[in-house]
């Protein structure tokens, strides 16, 4: 971190982190912004800044927003500068977010100066230019070919676009000077059908790109009643667009999917959605509570300690979770597994296992379900095996396949209730509202559970929504519900889930541009319908 000239000398780790907080995405952040927010006392923002950045912060961290001060006035960059000194007093750690990078940003250097001024040390963590990064997502290459010129116009003030004579132009900040640019532009010497691009929320799942020309953008921006802030990109380099466009393009580009499930569990599904340009929320469909007699559940674990079991079966990560907070009552760790033979009822549950310190001595080869596990485990052997004894630690309303199956194998299961689970609080209105009134793309379903679950607490999903299923047994319920089955995942994995759902997209958007249909959601289709029909 930089200590200016006039700073006084500190004895603590205090000073302001400007951070590029990048074009939208927060996936843009870089590793050292990331590093900032974690350390952050006080994190700074403005209107332009997604909340969803703040992830990173410590959850207990205060928040000023400079945007606007007490009156609702726009706040000016010398006046949003000193509350950012001020935020730094008494050695706090100050993180402030600004978009795009820091000295791109229109108030950015002015900020910086305060503290210089303050004499408050500070640093400046590049971030991703907001100039840069919009036409990269809207596939509009700013360099190629024999166009090796571009130029970078933030629109803060007046302009000469006299003076803007690279091959391809990108201008930000654009509200209300469309109009006066593209005639600017043409009063300046370019074409009138010269290509324009005009993007709003760039690199986010909202983004949007209308292309047109200098001549007719004015009014092709009116008829689609899209709203500024706009990125402009003006040259021939816009015509890469169709080749190139790579983030729009993606299957689900702007869905809104439904994942019934709490934020713990739906992780690797709700990444794996957003890789295919969704947009997930998670609503928890169970809360999982501890047994109403825990006794059963105390005294399985104290016999595990003691060496009463030759096996433990974890079939879930909530039972693994089980065991693990009655081992920390104890004052135990994953060291009172050792001596014990560990079986995991498929990956995930083997990777917290890992993430523990426990390799799994067993994990099905195939099938990861109870069905799978009993396939490769081995019959009980009264030489080989020294105790005939098998901990399952389980939910309530598990099945008793593998505690069936095992006995028929000769060992003696401990079928134990580890925890319970049941019905979750509803979601709210808003959520509700959307689930029954189709403004969900699609749903996803990971259990049977789940649809019972999320039917009775929020109503059935609109008949215009996708509906996709981990397997058969899931959309067995399903249908059993009165919904359309539309996805099934090949085999019960997650991410085979999101991968069905991703290609159930692409085909169906292949399916919309070979008919000549416009390109629209599910949820918007069933919008336009009813548009269309009232119209009528």
């Amino acid at each position: 971190m930089t200590t200016p000239r006039n700073a006084r000398q500190r004895n603590d780790s205090g000073g302001v982190a400007f951070v590029g907080a990048g074009p939208g995405d927060p996936g843009l952040l870089t590793l050292r912004a990331v590093e900032a927010l974690n350390g952050a006392d006080v994190v700074v923002i403005d209107e332009t800044v997604p909340h969803q950045i703040l992830e990173h912060a410590p959850e207990l961290v205060e928040v000023v927003d400079v945007s606007v001060d007490d009156a609702g006035v726009a706040l000016t960059a010398s006046a949003r500068g000193r509350r950012v000194a001020q935020a730094a007093k008494n050695g706090r750690r100050v993180v402030r977010l600004l978009e795009g990078d820091p000295f791109s940003h229109p108030t950015g250097s002015d900020e910086v100066l305060s503290c210089v001024k303050g004499g408050i040390p500070f640093e400046v963590v590049a971030g991703v230019a907001t100039s840069t990064a919009v036409p990269t997502h809207a596939g509009i290459p700013l360099v190629s070919g024999r166009r090796r010129s571009a130029q970078l116009i933030d629109v803060g003030g007046k302009i000469d676009l006299h003076s803007c004579t690279a091959d391809t132009l990108v201008f930000t900040g654009i509200t209300e000077q469309l109009a006066d640019v593209a005639q600017g532009l043409v009063d300046a010497g370019r074409v009138p059908s010269t290509p324009i691009a005009v993007v709003t929320r760039g690199s986010t799942v909202e983004q949007q790109t209308l292309v047109s020309t200098l001549a007719d953008v004015v009014g092709a921006v009116k008829a689609a009643k899209t709203e500024g802030p706009y990125v402009l990109v003006v040259g021939d380099a816009v015509e890469y667009r169709d080749s190139l466009s790579w983030f729009e393009t993606k299957p689900l580009f702007g869905w809104r999917v439904l994942v019934p499930r709490t934020k713990e569990q739906a992780g690797s599904l709700t990444a794996a959605l957003r890789k295919s340009g969704a947009v997930p929320e998670e609503v928890p469909t169970i809360s999982v509570e501890p047994p109403r007699n825990p006794q059963q559940i105390d005294k399985a674990v104290r016999g595990m300690v003691e060496g009463r079991y030759e096996w433990i079966a974890f079939t879930s990560f909530n039972a693994l979770r089980a065991v693990k907070e009655k081992l920390v009552g104890y004052g135990l760790d994953a060291r009172a597994l050792s001596g014990l033979k560990v079986a995991a009822v498929g990956e995930k549950t083997a990777e917290a296992l890992r993430a523990w310190g426990v390799e799994p001595d067993l994990v099905p080869s195939g099938e990861q379900s109870a069905m799978g596990l009993l396939a490769d485990w081995p019959p009980y052997d009264e030489v080989l095996d020294p105790i005939n004894r098998v901990f399952l630690p389980r939910a309530d309303i598990a099945t008793e396949t593998l505690a069936a199956g095992l006995s028929e194998m000769g060992w003696e299961v401990d079928d134990v209730t580890a925890y319970r689970t049941v019905r979750a609080a509803p979601p709210p209105a808003a959520t509700r509202e959307a689930i029954k009134t189709g403004k969900f793309d699609a749903v996803l379903f990971t259990s049977s559970s789940t649809v019972r679950n999320l039917v009775g607490i929020a109503g059935k999903p609109h008949a215009n929504t996708v509906i996709a299923c981990i397997g058969p047994a899931t959309a067995k319920t399903a249908e059993e519900h009165g919904l359309r089955v539309d996805v099934m995942a090949p085999e019960p994995s997650v991410e085979l889930l999101a991968e069905a759902v991703a290609d159930f997209g692409a085909s169906r958007r292949a399916s919309l541009l070979e008919a000549g249909e416009p390109l629209l959601r599910p949820s918007q289709r069933r919008r336009s319908a009813s548009r269309r029909k009232s119209a009528q």
